[in-house]
């Protein structure tokens, strides 16, 4: 009996260890700053860890020395620091991938589709399937594990007023789906302006502590705002600053959280190129290293398009055919 007494001991114990730290468990941080640093968008203890003593103390109302004290408990608790490759090779074990509905998408994106813990681009000229393909992973999202999902949620944030909830529809009918609930499953956000673009991103992180189970977040499209409120050469440096930040939080959550992040991006011609296709991306250099993969995409032969794939941690560059029809995403026309 007594043994039994211990196993159970051991149980509780062990259950309790596995319990969530908070924010409220750290030494100093009261309620009241609770309250302060959710204001902020800070919410769990990542957020919290990688501030600086003073940004920390502005934000939560405390002194600088226990706003010390209560970044080193939580970069403790986070294990913060390095790792060996084996057990990193183990952390990547829990990336989960979201089909495209097109087998030919899947294989030049590495056999499985989009990542989680990733930011995939998607750019080019209206009309080259963008949107459409963004459409397409917020119902492949809510898909069973088994069968190329992530099991979850997605959230769509429209910066160009293309969500059509019709077109999802159309899809979720395509796969059999209940359509009603697939449009109930996507969250959208109509965004005004960029701080308005920004602050959502803080709006996602609160759903997700409210236990809402999002795996997918589709920014259609990014540099929209920015490229409109940050006019001329003279704002160039102000508009890529905010546009780096921006992009990090993203980041950062896409990590946090173990979601897919897919934006789509609009391109410009670039003068000084006088042979061969002039079309690049906007955003430069900052959204070029920030993307984990970057698609181009283009109109192709006989109402195909192309899908060329320009950059990626781990895969060659490529290119592949796929078809915008009437059930979504596929390799062939209906």
């Amino acid at each position: 009996m007594p043994k039994e007494t211990e196993k159970i001991k051991k149980a509780v114990i062990g259950k309790e260890e596995e319990k969530e730290v908070k924010i409220a468990d750290l030494p100093g941080i009261g309620p009241a700053s609770v309250k302060k640093l959710e204001d902020a968008g800070i919410y769990d203890l990542m957020g919290l860890a990688v501030m600086s003593p003073s940004q920390l103390a502005e934000l939560a109302g405390i002194s600088e020395s226990i706003a010390r004290k209560a970044i080193q408990a939580a970069r403790k608790m986070m294990k913060l620091g390095f790792s060996d490759g084996l057990e990193f090779a183990e952390k990547r074990k829990e990336v989960r991938y979201i089909i495209t509905g097109s087998k030919n998408l899947d294989d030049l994106l590495g056999g499985r589709g989009v990542e989680t813990k990733a930011i995939t681009e998607a750019f080019g000229s209206y009309g080259s399937g963008k949107t459409q393909l963004g459409l397409q992973l917020a119902v492949n999202a809510q898909l069973p594990l088994d069968k190329g999902g992530a099991n979850g949620k997605a959230v769509w944030i429209d910066t160009e007023g293309t969500f059509r909830p019709e077109r999802i529809k159309q899809i979720a009918e395509s796969l059999g789906a209940n359509s009603e609930k697939v449009l109930k499953n996507i969250f959208v956000a109509r965004a005004f302006n960029s701080d308005h673009q920004i602050l959502l991103i803080d709006k996602i992180g609160e759903m997700i502590k409210d236990g809402e189970p999002i795996k997918l977040v589709i920014i259609d499209s990014l540099t929209a705002h920015f490229r409109a409120e940050y006019a001329g050469r003279g704002t160039l440096a102000d508009r890529q600053q905010k546009l780096n930040k921006y992009i990090h939080q993203l980041t950062r959550l896409a990590e946090q959280y173990n979601l897919a992040v897919y934006v789509t991006n609009q391109v410009m011609a670039n003068p000084a190129v006088m042979f061969g296709d002039p079309t690049v991306a906007v955003g430069g250099n900052i959204v070029g290293h920030a993307s984990t993969y970057r698609l181009y995409l283009r109109r192709g032969k006989k109402g195909s398009r192309v899908a060329k794939l320009i950059d990626s941690p781990n895969l060659p560059d490529n290119e592949t055919i796929f078809f915008i029809t009437k059930s979504g995403i596929r390799d062939e026309e209906d």
